[in-house]
């Protein structure tokens, strides 16, 4: 990975780690994207060749861990985007040349995922995952948060998914060490669905971009393989099992889902992708070198085959393929 710190090679192969990347609403545009990782955030204004530390106007003393992005969908105009970190979340108006810290409540808890509402411009709201204190909400463009965990029978959350029509039906879902949760009144309480307890960990989640009509979202386990939900959670099969046998540490689908029945899921080991909604795989792109380990991928462009496709690793590169 290319960027400006003054981190030794060596040492960033030591000690760093790609956990969320955060491509740009207008990505084909300005080549705009974020890495969060744990030397820091980083940002990419050509498409993903070079990269450089957006915390320099912090003045830290040490590195400081990110391990959660996301971009405002009005980038464009209101330039906003969200870090999160041990304690609380970084709040930046100018696309990450300046920061506010929103600090949670002690003992500060580590956030795991972020989540933007759809209606962003309009309902200023964000979900925050954390480790081992549930989810925490805001509905004030990331100023203050507060805890929003009536009915989470499991704070330890590993993954967090929004639905995409979050202005009508207000429902949530988040993966935990125990199971998946939703929330159907924007978080204010929780229920446990039905997926299967002896298939968690729960490290990823993906609603259909079409979920409010045909309810459809998609499970990565660490160890169980990838599941299909269908009936908004109520009812689950297991999909790929003969070549999904790896942590499944994303989800990403189409954009014209389901019309255009594509996923790609992010296994440790490389990436898969289905063109007809998990009956068959196949690799993304033949020679891709997955010897330094997947962590997370976004697909700013969607599935088409030649479409770029952005892949952090687990040594700390995040790179365009």
């Amino acid at each position: 990975m290319a960027d400006t710190d003054t981190t030794s090679s060596e040492d960033t192969q030591l000690q760093d780690f790609v956990y969320a990347l955060a491509p740009s609403p207008h990505f084909a545009q300005d080549g705009i994207c974020f890495a969060a990782r744990r030397s820091g955030l980083y940002r990419s204004d050509d498409g993903g060749a070079n990269w450089r530390s957006t915390y320099d106007s912090l003045n830290l003393e040490a590195p400081l861990a990110t391990t959660a992005v996301v971009v405002s969908p009005a980038f464009e105009s209101d330039h906003s985007v969200f870090a999160g970190s041990q304690g609380g979340v970084l709040r930046s108006v100018d696309g990450g040349e300046s920061w506010n810290v929103a600090v949670f409540p002690p003992p500060p808890p580590i956030v795991s995922a972020l989540v933007i509402s759809p209606d962003f411009i309009r309902d200023g709201t964000l979900f925050a995952g954390t480790v081992e204190d549930g989810v925490f909400r805001s509905a004030d463009r990331g100023r203050r948060w507060s805890a929003w965990n009536f009915g989470l029978l499991d704070l330890s959350v590993l993954c967090v998914a929004i639905s995409p029509n979050f202005a009508a039906d207000e429902t949530l879902f988040v993966g935990t060490e125990t199971g998946v949760f939703r929330s159907t009144n924007g978080g204010r309480a929780w229920r446990e669905v039905s997926f299967p307890t002896d298939l968690a960990p729960v490290l990823s989640l993906a609603l259909s971009p079409d979920y409010a009509q045909d309810g459809v979202l998609f499970a990565g386990t660490e160890s169980c393989g990838l599941f299909h939900g269908a009936d908004r959670g109520d009812t689950w099969t297991q999909i790929g099992e003969d070549v999904i046998q790896d942590s499944v540490n994303g989800i990403i689908l189409s954009p014209g889902f389901p019309a255009r029945s594509e996923l790609l899921v992010v296994l440790s080991t490389g990436l898969l992708v289905s063109r007809d909604g998990g009956r068959s795989w196949s690799g993304w792109k033949a020679g891709l070198s997955t010897e330094r380990g997947l962590a997370c991928a976004a697909a700013p462009h969607g599935l088409d085959p030649d479409a770029p496709l952005l892949i952090g690793l687990v040594g700390g590169d995040a790179l365009r393929i």
